[in-house]
Order: structure tokens, then C-alpha cells, then sequence
């Protein structure tokens, strides 16, 4: 999935686990205890982190995949972000805590299927980290997360995060902003003309205005705030990652609106980072 529109250079608090498939579990043969015992040491490994996150090495993204009868866990970051110290530490420590989350809600809905006769289907988290761009002072990620706790469908969400080089420490975009009230104000105008826009074309005519649910405007700072560039020296794009739900039906899936850095905008930073933005040309 294309992310956060032509200007990237690679295409954005994580929710509860939401979706999965369908798996049923074989008959499975007598065997003595010694091979019972293995079987079980086997099983028991597969639900528990692989690595510690020290020992993944700095210098390249990582990669982690794992697929049981339990849960399903993805978690990726690219080579920029594994090549910071600090960010990739940042993240080993999410990815690490992302999975015990996963493997304790898959344990507690495996017991509770067992416990009311129902079939049990796999849990699922994924995560996958993408530059949005790279400045000479930050590094902006996003990412997509899918997740599955049961029922008829999982969830795609979002994330991100700015890497400060200068501070050497992970901000929120929103953290760059004197406040949300103010950022919202410059924003609403031309997400909500992008939104709408984009609403007509997926569903191919004019905004049912009588569909209170999802043809009005909604608040931008709700979304998932995330920065780009199109020099490549400033930040002079913002990306709202709009998740199912929040600005349309299930089927209309996600939505990614770009809007330009404004005069307002601008005025809407707090001093020390405005000279990291410039008025979009």
C-alpha cells in the first residue's frame, strides 16, 4: 500500500488486538512421555519472544515473523531505523512488548473458547514500519498495523514517530505543535475538503449529507499525524492516516490525506522547531 502519497520516499498509542484466520488442529497421535515432553517444550517455545532485542544487530532493520496454532505476530522496520541506536532500540523494545501482549491475549481468548465451547481462531498482530521521509535533522516513520482478536474481520490501524537526531530521542508529531486546539484549526479546512473529495470517489457520486455517521467532517488531530517532505531539507507536507470506520464505512477501508504546510500551520509550531517546516510551494 502506496503511503502518505508521491512525496515519500517509501510510501503511521497501538490499539487492542482485533483479527486472524481460521485454523483447526490436527488429531494428534499417542507418544511416550520423553516425546511428550519434547512435544510440549516445542509448543511452549512457539508462543514466546524468539530473541531478545540486544541481540539483533544494530546496523539493518529487522524482521520477525511467526505463525502458530496460538497467534500469528509480524513486526518490520526498515534499515534507516536500524541504523540509529537509539530508534532501533526504541523499536526492539515495541516489537518485543507488541508480541507478550499478543501471546497473553491469545492465551486468555484460547482459554475462554475452550471454557464456552466455541471454535478458537488464531489471534493476529502485524506491523510494519516505513519511512515517510529522512531530513537532515529527523527521521519520519509510519506505520500499518493489523490486528485480530476474533470475530468477522480485524482492524488496520496506524502509528508514528519522529526521530530527533539532534536530541537523539523519539517525539510524536503532534509534540512539535503548541497545541492540538491550534494545529486542528489550520488543518480542518483543507483535510476536510481532501476527505470529502476523496469520500465522492469512492463512492462514486455526491456526500449523503442525510448520513450523519460518516458525511460530516471529522477532527484531524484524531487522525494519525505524520510528516513528509517534498525538498527533502523541511517538512512541508502533513499526512492524516484515517483508519476503517472513522471517516466511512468498513468496505471503504482507510483513507490517507495530504495537506500542504500553511502560513497557519506554521504559526501553529512551537519557536524551536519552526525553522525544521517551510510554506509548502
Amino acid at each position: 500500500m502506496m503511503r502518505f502519497g508521491a512525496w515519500c520516499l517509501v510510501s503511521a498509542a497501538t490499539a487492542a488486538l482485533l483479527l486472524g484466520g481460521c485454523k483447526g488442529e490436527a488429531p494428534v497421535a499417542a507418544t511416550s512421555d520423553a516425546a511428550s515432553g519434547e512435544a510440549m517444550a516445542e509448543t511452549e517455545a512457539a508462543t514466546e519472544p524468539a530473541a531478545q532485542a540486544s541481540e539483533v544487530p544494530v546496523g539493518g532493520g529487522r524482521e520477525e515473523k511467526v505463525e502458530n496454532d496460538l497467534y500469528e505476530f509480524s513486526y518490520s522496520y526498515p534499515d534507516a531505523a536500524g541504523a540509529i541506536p537509539g530508534l532501533k532500540a526504541n523499536l526492539d523494545k515495541q516489537l518485543e512488548q507488541s508480541r507478550a501482549d499478543l501471546i497473553g491475549s491469545a492465551k486468555s481468548g484460547q482459554a475462554e473458547s475452550k471454557q464456552n465451547d466455541y471454535p478458537y481462531h488464531a489471534y493476529s498482530y502485524g506491523e510494519d514500519w516505513k519511512v515517510v521521509t529522512s531530513l537532515p535533522g529527523w527521521l519520519s516513520l509510519s506505520s500499518e498495523i493489523y490486528t485480530y482478536s476474533g470475530g468477522a474481520h480485524g482492524m488496520t490501524i496506524f502509528d508514528t514517530l519522529l526521530w530527533d537526531r539532534q536530541a537523539e530521542q523519539a517525539r510524536k508529531p503532534i509534540d512539535l505543535f503548541t497545541s492540538k486546539e491550534v494545529l486542528s484549526k489550520a488543518l480542518r479546512t483543507p483535510f476536510c475538503a481532501a476527505l470529502d473529495k476523496e469520500r465522492v470517489k469512492r463512492r462514486g457520486g455526491p456526500i449523503d449529507k442525510s448520513d450523519d455517521m460518516f458525511s460530516e467532517c471529522i477532527d484531524p488531530i484524531e487522525q494519525i499525524v505524520i510528516l513528509g517532505s517534498a525538498n527533502g531539507r523541511t517538512f512541508d507536507r502533513v499526512g492524516l492516516l484515517v483508519p476503517p470506520y472513522n471517516a466511512g464505512p468498513y468496505a471503504e477501508g482507510s483513507y490517507e490525506v495530504t495537506v500542504p504546510v500553511t502560513g497557519a500551520v506554521m504559526a501553529a509550531l512551537k519557536p524551536q522547531y519552526r525553522s525544521s517546516f517551510s510554506v509548502a510551494k
